[in-house]
């Protein structure tokens, strides 16, 4: 199945304490249905010191639900649902991302 929301893409949290902020996508869990964002569900993990690691409070980004992202368009810098096109002929067809706002094809 063809990824909505990959890595590299900015994306409008839509959704949870995080709601409003936009941000780098740094990671994608597609069996889990979950992706990192840069700055949004910030967490405090606590560390305990080892040979090789400072130990002490560490903040991270938790993983978010892809429910609750949205893909910003990079024509308009407007959050957009993703759609999918069939694009090419013969050995050269190839599927690709949509933007549904703007028609536009989303290069990645």
């Amino acid at each position: 199945m063809a990824a909505r929301i990959r890595k590299g893409d900015t994306v409008l949290v839509i959704s949870g304490t995080s709601k409003g902020i936009r941000g780098e996508v740094l990671q994608v869990f597609p069996r889990a249905d979950r992706a990192t964002v840069r700055g949004a569900g910030v967490v405090k993990r606590h560390l305990k010191q080892t040979n090789t690691q400072q130990g002490g409070i560490q903040e991270r980004e938790a993983a978010i639900h892809l429910s609750n992202l949205k893909l910003i368009d990079p024509k308009s810098e407007k959050p957009t649902k993703v759609g999918f096109r069939f694009v090419g002929e013969g050995d050269q067809r190839r599927k690709v991302r949509v933007a549904k706002a703007t028609g536009e094809v989303i290069e990645s």
